[in-house]
């Protein structure tokens, strides 16, 4: 069975708000999906300048080609937006850039992606899937030590030590083929009292991990962020959602140092580095999912949006 290309666009309305759409304007989404975010700012650019859109999963670049066909100042792009540099052609100056960090509801509810803990299926989980290596790939080579350091800091997993031990048992005597193999392995190393009083699924945590370690999700992000607010003209805003405490902290992190990238020491009289802000936040907290939103797509509820204007 095939499961129909679909995504929430999570945020929207705020999105649109803050990234201060113009008509002639160019606009760059980083993570296209189904397309929804693109094609709010596609209206309201009602025929003129251009959007790009990225994703590094093909089915979704042939689903949004098809979606937004209509709309001839669209393009999109196979790749990951974290080579925003060499994807987008040379010279291009940016209006307004959004970027998504979660994962589809496509990819979570299409049971051979190996997104999701709760189907039985082959232990995916690239979000681009015409290259690198399968997360079953991983967890059947890498060292157990890895493993466990890859759980707990991409998901402060407090027993990621005893579910890499209980990973390398496993693929002793039968390498992990299916998401099923891992849940069992989780299961196994997580007491059944711990399990019992969990908020979600026990395996919540350790699939993430996985999910972000064998993509490269945090890798270059904070490059990333630069490069795309280099690309951006003054006045343009830069608009990104996360889904979980690391990832946030990164952009945070990264958002803070282009509003105070001095690097003199903290006793210096003056600046002497000569490294000027070039960013500001549009808010001063993150804005989160509304009541309404959360009723309609429980998926949010963990969004943050944070956005910076280039100065």
């Amino acid at each position: 069975m095939t499961t129909e290309f679909k995504h929430i666009p999570v945020m929207p309305e705020e999105v649109i708000k803050h990234l201060n759409v113009v008509e002639g304007g160019t606009y760059l989404d980083c993570t296209l999906g189904g397309g929804g975010h693109s094609e709010m700012v596609l209206k309201l650019l009602n025929g003129t300048g251009r959007l790009y859109g990225i994703d590094r999963d093909l089915e979704a670049i042939s689903f949004a080609k098809e979606r937004l066909k209509g709309y001839k100042n669209f393009t999109a792009i196979h790749g990951n937006f974290h080579d925003v540099i060499s994807l987008l052609p040379q010279n291009t100056a940016l209006n307004g850039t959004m970027i998504d960090l979660g994962v589809s509801s496509y990819q979570l509810d299409n049971p051979k992606r190996g997104f999701s803990y709760h189907e039985d299926a082959p232990l995916d989980m690239r979000m681009d899937g015409s290259k690198g290596i399968t997360a079953a790939e991983y967890l059947n080579t890498a060292p157990e030590d890895e493993i466990a350091e890859t759980i707990f800091i991409y998901s402060d997993e407090r027993w990621a030590k005893r579910i890499a031990q209980k990973i390398t048992e496993k693929r002793k005597t039968t390498p992990l083929k299916t998401t099923q193999d891992l849940v069992n392995c989780i299961d196994a190393a997580i007491p059944k009292a711990v399990r019992r009083k969990a908020e979600g699924h026990p395996a919540k945590r350790t699939f993430q991990a996985i999910r972000i370690k064998i993509n490269g999700e945090l890798d270059n992000l904070e490059t990333a962020l630069n490069d795309i607010i280099n690309l951006t003209v003054h006045g343009g805003r830069l608009c990104v959602i996360t889904f979980h405490s690391i990832e946030d902290r990164l952009v945070k992190r990264a958002f803070q140092k282009m509003q105070s990238p001095c690097i003199c020491p903290p006793a210096a009289p003056i600046c002497v580095c000569g490294r000027k802000p070039i960013a500001k936040n549009v808010f001063s907290k993150v804005i989160t999912p509304s009541d309404e939103e959360l009723q309609l797509n429980s998926r949010s509820r963990s969004a943050k949006l944070r956005v910076v204007g280039k100065i």
